[in-house]
């Protein structure tokens, strides 16, 4: 159910030179119910009083459906409202918000067996969420994933150190960061950098690219 809350800054960080990773809490104290995949909305007025609003991926990995923290990955855009508003946000400072919405999840009465999941930036976000709903899936149907994310430069690849953590302590998953053209020496070039121009859009493209992505799922 869609709901209208507060939400007050507990904690932050820095992901990346222009990523800060906020942990919200509500206001009134109850936990955030969501479905890992979904997404929040922050409501704001630009100066001269006009409301408007960004959408956020909630980033919570989540074992059930409630968190008591929301966090969320904020790109930093020069000039940008909701950057002014989100980039100087301190501890204890309070937004207004809006949510769950979206159906970019992973259902329950959902059949398949395979995944490859794909992003950039801060794109990742929502997988994040799901990393104890895959590890449940392998565990209960065997279900293989594989995670395709891309950023900039190696010091942009967000929540590297958790998606990696996941791939080595789950079976049947993989996470292959992908960099560009300066970094295309890393491990995963062999499989997407190459053949993903919009990952990597200063690598040339190979042939068979589906199929080449597409054999690095665990069989």
């Amino acid at each position: 159910m869609i709901e209208h809350f507060q939400l007050k800054l507990a904690d932050s960080r820095m992901l990346a030179p222009t990523v800060r990773h906020l942990a919200l809490e509500r206001a009134d104290g109850t936990p955030f119910k969501f479905t890992p995949g979904q997404f929040v909305q922050i409501h704001f007025n630009y100066d001269d009083g006009k409301p408007t609003k960004r959408s956020y991926s909630v980033g919570t990995p989540a074992e059930g459906d409630e968190v008591d923290k929301l966090e969320l990955a904020i790109s930093y855009v020069e000039g940008g409202a909701a950057t002014r508003l989100l980039g100087n946000l301190e501890r204890g400072g309070s937004v207004e918000a809006s949510g769950p919405y979206g159906r970019f999840c992973l259902m329950d009465d959902d059949a398949n067996r395979r995944y490859f999941l794909i992003a950039t930036g801060t794109g990742v976000t929502p997988y994040r969420a799901m990393l104890p709903k895959i590890k449940k899936l392998i565990a209960e149907r065997g279900t293989r994933v594989a995670l395709l994310y891309g950023a900039r430069n190696e010091e942009e690849l967000l929540y590297g150190e958790e998606f990696e953590a996941s791939r080595k302590n789950t079976r049947n998953s993989r996470s292959m960061p992908v960099c560009r053209a300066q970094h295309a020496r890393h491990r995963a070039r062999t499989i997407a950098a190459a053949t993903c121009r919009r990952c990597c859009p200063n690598c040339s493209p190979t042939p068979n690219t589906t199929s080449r992505i597409y054999a690095a799922i665990p069989k």
